[in-house]
């Protein structure tokens, strides 16, 4: 192929996932898909291998990557099924992160995948949100290993009704149908826009084309990494705590960059811990994947050939590389932040005018809702929350955004007032709480929100303890903090809260860069 060919190629599978993603937005009933955009669309070759993807949730993505070829080979596909996956230990993220793929065929022949992973604030854990402060897996929710939710083109009834409930009238049912039928939807979509790929330009020609750009991503790839001087970068960052009693967590990498690529290695890393910031290696291979794909060029394809130069290893039962039955609702979204800390404190050291200093390191979770009573019917809401960016040679950074393994937006006012027993009483930047230095870190935000009703609450968030550093003489950004009522919360915890209650989510800031004249 040409250099145009190969360009209109990848920009035709590029657009088929944000078509996907389009209409699953679009399509979906919770505000956690269709306003925060909680969701990830890519399409794969018949190996399970990356073949293109839309930009949208970093570890949603990396974990797809990593790990889609376990569940392709174990399942015998045929025309118009579709599997439902959640299980983080085979190549899941956690429990609310539900994946949906489909087989695509040209002229009745496997040629790839399409697949969409979208978060449920209700997968059937105790605690509404289903994101506990837990101590196994068990505890998370529902757990779905790879099961047909769609047999010929037909939605298997037993499946809907086990992942959603019979009861038609309940919001929290009503919601999960509406978004798992978005789901099918936007893998229908991507599986007739792929079939019409293949069938225009021939099976054959399409594997190639396929192959070309596998090629041409990876040379991009190695160009970029060329930029890191060979040799062996070491960091090492902490967890503030499980919320089960163990703290200073600590999280280390070792970076060998030698002509052969880059060596991502996690030993050193504490053993997996009681609570849920463990999480599987599929994981710690996205945080990995994204902070070294944020040394190549905007053009770079994101298929398998990026990957090809990284290679990812942990030792097996450490924190970043736990072992079933260990819980993991926060190391999604947690711990995959701060690996992505760690791996950019490594590279730092060699590349410091490229790399920035750290942000405010947390999703900062809140998951709250209440169960069913004769007053109000059960809900279930999760949001994630934003804060300072860490600033660079080149820049500030920014405030108030979602940073790194998290694309999300915030869910507007509006559509929380309009769906939950709650009223947002103040939403703005966190003023000064970004770090000072020659470039400022960026602020984080504080978000306020009064109850309307009595509600189980839960946080799981990070940078209380342990902030966000600075980079070159530049000063960290400021811990964020939880507070209920005025007074301090935990990082992670889980209360009942009265009518009234008011909590108040201050997010850590960015670190700044360099040193401040």
């Amino acid at each position: 192929m040409n250099a145009i060919e190969l360009s209109v190629f990848a920009s035709r599978l590029s657009a088929i996932c944000e078509e996907m993603g389009a209409l699953l937005k679009c399509a979906a009933f919770s505000p956690n898909i269709k306003d925060r955009l909680d969701f990830s669309c890519a399409l794969f070759d018949p190996d399970g291998q990356l073949a293109a993807q839309a930009a949208h949730i970093p570890v949603h993505l990396g974990s797809m990557a990593y790990a889609m070829a376990d569940i392709v080979e174990s399942h015998p596909w045929q025309p118009g099924d579709m599997l439902v996956v959640n299980d983080p230990y085979l190549g899941g993220t956690h429990l609310p992160d539900v994946t949906v793929i489909a087989p695509v065929y040209g002229f009745e022949q496997l040629v790839g995948f399409a697949a969409n992973r979208a978060h449920h604030a209700n997968i059937g854990a105790s605690e509404p949100g289903s994101m506990p402060v837990s101590t196994c897996l068990q505890e998370e929710g529902e757990i779905i290993p790879p099961t047909l939710l769609v047999r010929r083109d037909e939605v298997v009834s037993d499946v809907m009704n086990r992942l959603c409930g019979t009861d038609s009238q309940a919001t929290h049912s009503i919601q999960a149908r509406g978004d798992f039928a978005a789901q099918i939807s936007a893998c229908r979509l991507g599986a007739d826009r792929l079939t019409e790929q293949v069938e225009a330009l021939g099976v054959a020609s399409y594997m190639t084309s396929l192959r070309a750009l596998n090629d041409y991503a990876e040379r991009l790839a190695r160009h970029a990494l060329s930029v890191i001087p060979q040799g062996r970068y070491r960091f090492r960052d902490y967890m503030d705590d499980d919320g089960l009693g163990q703290s200073d967590i600590e999280i280390a990498v070792t970076i060998d960059v030698s002509e052969r690529g880059v060596a991502v290695d996690f030993t050193g890393t504490s053993g997996q811990v009681s609570g849920n910031i463990n999480c599987p290696l599929s994981v710690a291979a996205a945080a990995a994947f994204y902070a070294l794909r944020c040394l190549m060029p905007p053009q770079t394809p994101a298929c398998a050939g990026t990957f090809r130069p990284i290679q990812i290893t942990a030792p097996i039962g450490c924190l970043v590389n736990a072992q079933r039955p260990a819980a993991v609702a926060a190391g999604n979204v947690e711990t995959s932040t701060r690996m992505v800390d760690v791996v950019l404190g490594a590279l730092a050291q060699t590349l410091p005018e490229l790399i920035p200093a750290a942000s405010t390191g947390s999703m900062n979770n809140v998951a709250m809702g209440a169960h069913a009573t004769a007053q109000q019917p059960r809900w279930d809401y999760y949001e994630t929350n934003g804060g300072g960016m860490g600033a660079g040679k080149n820049g500030g950074g920014l405030s108030g955004v979602q940073t790194h393994m998290t694309n999300t937006l915030n869910t507007p006012i509006e559509s929380l007032e309009q769906h939950y027993p709650l009223r947002v009483t103040r939403y703005q930047l966190r003023r000064g709480s970004g770090g000072k230095g020659k470039v400022c870190g960026g602020d984080g935000l504080i978000r306020e929100y009064q109850f309307l009703a009595p509600t189980r609450l839960t946080l799981l968030t990070e940078r209380r303890s342990y902030t966000p550093w600075g980079l070159m003489g530049g000063e960290p950004g400021a811990a964020g903090e939880n507070l209920l009522n005025g007074e301090l919360l935990p990082a992670k915890i889980a209360i009942d809260v009265a009518t009234g209650d008011v909590l108040t989510l201050a997010t850590a800031g960015g670190g700044g860069w360099g040193k401040a004249s």
